[in-house]
């Protein structure tokens, strides 16, 4: 009994559970409608940098700490902005190479003749230290402000909705698991077909089916 008395009082306290309130699972990708939505809110409010690393994040399908260290030397080649790019990942340490097309290559033009700077430079640096690289943290809050900007709910939509958005509209347009798999720079097919969601059996089958 006095046990049971001693074990209660020093009970540590309950810690809040830390998904509370929030969804959980993979955040949704976005659709071609809302990537123009996105882009048109940016335009309009003229935030400039907001737009070209939006639309980076598109085509690079980069994860968040990728992406915020890139540097302009990454995706500028003497005067102009490179129309593919190659970047060695953080998480992995292995290259994934990406396309820029024309709406990613204007807004990056405009944006870094604005920003200035060399090629050792990051191309979006912080707003409190301009020798360091834009956080991962300010760089999930500027998409919260992306999508519910444009009348989302922010709880469906993350870092990993712009890293997923070209990924799955290429997969839904060709079937092609594999190029997929390449242009995420995942090490194994199996990781792709968790990150898009996609039924085993039916990616196996499309898989077997993809000649390379």
């Amino acid at each position: 009994m006095i046990m049971e008395i001693f074990e209660t009082v020093n009970a540590p306290p309950k810690r809040p559970v830390w998904n509370a309130g929030r969804t959980v699972g993979a955040k949704w990708a976005l659709k071609p409608k809302q990537i123009w939505e996105i882009r048109f809110y940016l335009n309009q409010h003229r935030r400039l940098r907001d737009r070209a690393l939006f639309d980076l994040a598109i085509d690079s399908k980069l994860r968040g700490c990728d992406l915020v260290r890139m540097k302009i030397g990454d995706v500028v080649s003497g005067r102009q902005i490179r129309t593919r790019a190659i970047v060695m990942q953080q998480k992995t340490g292995r290259p994934v190479q990406f396309e820029l097309l024309p709406d990613a290559r204007a807004s990056l033009l405009a944006w870094l003749e604005r920003r200035g700077g060399t090629v050792d430079d990051f191309v979006f640096p912080s707003r409190v230290d301009r020798n360091a690289h834009l956080s991962t943290r300010q760089y999930a809050r500027l998409v919260d402000e992306w999508v519910t900007g444009v009348g989302q709910m922010r709880s469906e939509y993350g870092t990993h909705s712009l890293r997923r958005t070209k990924a799955s509209i290429i997969y839904r347009a060709t079937g092609n698991l594999r190029a997929v798999q390449i242009l995420l720079g995942h090490s194994k097919i199996e990781n792709t077909v968790r990150y898009l969601g996609i039924d085993v059996e039916d990616a196996l089958a499309l898989a077997e089916n993809t000649e390379i």
